[in-house]
Parts: C-alpha cells; sequence; structure tokens
C-alpha cells in the first residue's frame, strides 16, 4: 500500500475558483497589497480573534518582522527551543540578536521550567514554538511573560487551526507569527506569512516596515524592506482558511486513531501526552520509535513515507557552532533527535491506511496478532 506524505496534488486537484478569482485579480491589476491581501487579513484576524493580522512573505519574514517590532536587535538574547526548525532561530539571528536554548519536554514542547534560567538583563524576547502544529504550555509561559516583564512572540508558524483551551494559537504573546508554507494546515501555491497582535502601535509599525516604511506614494516614516503577501497568494489562502476547522478535525480524529494503535506498542513507541481541551493542527504527527533508523527504512520499503524532524537538533548544528553549545547540554532533545519519526496523519489518509500503518509497525517490533 501507498501512503503519500505529500498531499497537495490531492489539495489542490479543484483548482478553478482559485483560476476564476485570479482572473478576476489580473483584469483589477491590484498587484501589490491592494484589496486581495487586505480581505484576507482582516479574515484571517476574525478567524483566530485578534484586532491586526499584517500579512508578509513568508513565515520567516513574520518572525523577523514581529521582533523588530518588540525592538529587538544587536546585542540582545532571544530564548527559544532548540528542536524547532531552522527558521525560528534564523529569524533571531538576522536581526542581530543572539538565540539563547533551552531543552524541550516530553511533548516535544519548550520545557517551561528551563525558562526562567535563561533569562539574563539582555532577554528581549521569548519565542516558545508550536512544534509539529501541537501547543506549548501557553497559560505558564504567559506567567513566565509577566513575571519577567519579557515579551511573547509565539511561533505559530505550523499551528493554524489549533486552540490552548478556548484561545487560538498565537493569540496568547504581543505577536503571532504564521506561515503558509505549502506544508503548513493553512497554505498557498508558494509562501506566505502573517504576524497577529492586539496591539495598534505594533500593527502600524509593522504594516509600515514591511512595505519600505512607506507612509504615502511620496513620503517614507523611516527605512524598511519588502515583505509584502502576493495578492495571487491572498486569495489562495482565503479558499484554503475556509477548509482549515474540517481539515484539523480531521487530523486529529486521524492522530486518536493513531495513538490509540500505537500506544498498545509499548514500551518500543512512546506517544506524547495529549493536553485535555486542546485542539492540535498536526502539521506533523510525532512519537518516539524505538529503533527509529531500521523501522523507518521498514516503513518506507512497505510504501509508507514516513519522514525526521529532525534528526540533528540545531544547537549541534554546524551554523550554531559560535553560540558555544555542546552535545550533552540539551539531553531531552538530543535523546528525541535519535528517535523520532514522523508517521503520515494529514487529512487525507484513510482509516484503511491508518490500519496498516499500524499493523506494519507492530509486525516489525514482533507484535502483530
Amino acid at each position: 500500500m501507498r501512503i503519500q506524505y505529500n498531499y497537495l496534488p490531492q489539495q489542490f486537484a479543484d483548482f478553478e475558483a482559485i483560476f476564476c478569482e485570479w482572473r478576476t485579480l489580473i483584469q483589477s491589476c491590484e498587484f501589490t497589497l491592494g484589496p486581495y491581501v487586505g480581505a484576507f487579513e482582516a479574515k484571517f484576524a476574525e478567524f483566530i480573534g485578534v484586532k491586526h493580522v499584517v500579512s508578509t512573505n513568508t513565515g520567516t519574514d513574520a518572525l523577523i518582522l514581529a521582533l523588530r517590532a518588540l525592538g529587538v536587535g544587536p546585542g540582545d538574547e532571544v530564548v527559544t527551543v532548540c528542536n524547532t526548525f531552522y527558521a525560528t532561530v534564523g529569524a533571531i539571528v538576522r536581526i542581530g540578536a543572539k538565540p539563547v536554548f533551552v531543552d524541550c519536554d516530553l511533548r516535544y514542547q519548550i520545557d517551561v521550567t528551563k525558562i526562567p534560567r535563561a533569562i539574563t538583563h539582555r532577554t528581549k524576547a521569548i519565542v516558545p514554538v508550536y512544534w509539529g502544529g501541537c501547543s506549548p504550555d501557553m497559560p505558564s509561559i504567559m506567567d513566565i511573560s509577566d513575571a519577567y516583564r519579557v515579551p511573547v512572540v509565539e511561533d505559530a508558524c505550523p499551528a493554524v487551526g489549533a486552540y490552548v483551551g478556548r484561545k487560538h494559537a498565537g493569540t496568547f504573546g504581543q505577536c503571532g507569527a504564521f506561515s503558509m508554507h505549502p506544508l503548513k494546515p493553512l497554505n498557498v501555491m508558494g509562501d506566505g506569512g502573517m504576524v497577529a497582535t492586539n496591539d495598534d502601535r505594533l500593527a502600524a509599525w509593522m504594516r509600515k516596515y514591511r512595505n519600505h516604511g512607506i507612509v504615502d506614494r511620496d513620503h517614507i516614516e523611516f527605512w524598511g524592506v519588502n515583505m509584502r503577501l502576493q495578492p495571487l497568494q491572498a486569495i489562495v489562502a482565503s479558499h484554503i482558511l475556509d477548509t482549515v476547522p474540517d481539515l484539523v478535525a480531521r487530523r486529529n480524529a486521524n492522530a486518536r486513531l493513531l495513538d490509540e494503535g500505537l500506544s498498545k506498542l509499548e514500551p518500543f513507541v512512546q506517544i506524547p501526552t495529549r493536553p485535555a481541551g486542546n485542539v492540535e493542527a498536526y502539521q506533523l504527527y510525532l512519537a518516539s520509535f524505538a529503533r527509529r533508523d531500521e523501522l523507518l527504512r521498514f516503513l518506507q520499503s512497505k510504501g509508507v513515507e514516513v519522514k525526521i524532524h529532525y534528526p540533528i537538533p540545531l544547537h549541534l548544528q554546524p551554523a550554531a557552532a559560535g553560540l558555544g553549545y555542546t552535545k550533552g547540554d540539551f539531553p531531552v532533545s538530543e535523546r528525541q533527535a535519535e528517535e523520532i519519526m514522523t508517521v503520515p496523519a494529514h487529512q487525507y489518509i484513510t482509516t484503511e491506511q491508518i490500519g496498516y500503518m499500524i499493523d506494519e509497525i507492530a509486525h516489525f517490533y514482533g507484535r502483530k496478532d
């Protein structure tokens, strides 16, 4: 049986509605910001329950824009987790700040108990990550933020459609950054991103900075850059946003079936705990597997496209050599890097395919009935 990790051919099989609106856009020649981008920003703001959404060209731009809006820059420190995607740290480095890593917990999220000891007088922001589209302990993180008076920029790039209790991901801190990379829950035909905030001042600054600092056609207030979302992608995003509640519900249902089946394979398979009351986006369905690399090759030989996100923690990457970290500094992340595997759980996976994956994993461990 063939089980694909990439679901984009299925998601975009029917693209006529998007093409129809693209034709209208092309006739209007509204190619820079304009009504299509504005409409999407308003629609997404209502969807997640914030006052302002400022769209960007990428999710990385969204992180850079949010950090810059908070005044983070050269000589400052930003606390984040060491098992995230490269863009989280790349954005911090891009603005001249220093990333300060903490370890992750058994849910693959930032270990909130380790954040306080990473905070110094140079700390200007905390960047928790919704790793895999699942939620860190945001209430505890916000308590730390309040106690130390350090703002929070949520890296909610993989988490559109995720909720911590009744609050959408990316709406706890001063800013939340989102990505619309093709394999994110809300995706476009290329790249896109946005920053969410309830702060009027921050939103006004970000709208100018992402558009060269322009006030009007003839004046700029400060030197900015071009981070603008393309109207073509705003149309795609608006269409896909309508499907997000259903696709996230489907992913959660698939995750529950995988949890139920794989939990019977302990101790070979370790499933992270799922906080009651949370809705996860499950950009990635992650679990820890004994003999991971051998299992990965076995499943791929059976037609199952499993992945590793990621085999090398950030503090051990060549790019991080100048930060002063060594092997053993973050033991939980390092151990998980040797054990974690991503199993397909997207909205197009069928119950039959889930059963097949569970059976093959059980067969590998000699546990199949």
